[in-house]
């Protein structure tokens, strides 16, 4: 039973992982918009879920064999895909930072996290209500 609690969650667990670590990624962007020869970096949402799900049941953990090793970060969920964005127009300095794209990127990628927040918080509320009755 538990199993398929663990199923039903997994989707929405893993795409606000993915989406949590993008907008690091996203506001990265934004936080270096004036530094020479910074490359704006991007990941394609629906290629990088779909890796991390076919994944999942085969992911290998990291074995520690000290307190001191350092623990992997939230680029270890982006792994190798994270892209370079191809720009519209690159500044003379070599940034290739597009401050409204990435406010329309930042946005629409916090809506839809706030979304699956959202419908997480439903299956909750349904599961409860099954329980409870």
């Amino acid at each position: 039973m538990i199993n398929k609690v663990d199923k039903a969650f997994n989707f929405h667990h893993t795409a606000l992982n993915i989406r949590s670590a993008r907008q690091e990624l996203l506001s990265s962007n934004v936080a270096n918009a004036d530094t020479p020869n910074f490359k704006a970096k991007d990941i394609d949402f629906s290629s990088v879920l779909s890796n991390a799900l076919s994944s999942d049941s085969k992911q290998t953990k990291l074995v520690t064999t000290s307190s001191k090793h350092m623990q992997l970060g939230s680029d270890s969920i982006l792994g190798s895909q994270v892209l370079y964005r191809v720009p519209l127009q690159p500044s003379a300095d070599g940034n290739t930072v597009d401050m409204d794209s990435e406010r329309t990127r930042f946005s629409n990628n916090s809506i839809k996290y706030d979304a699956s927040l959202t419908f997480m918080s439903g299956q909750i509320r349904g599961l409860l209500s099954a329980i409870q009755e």
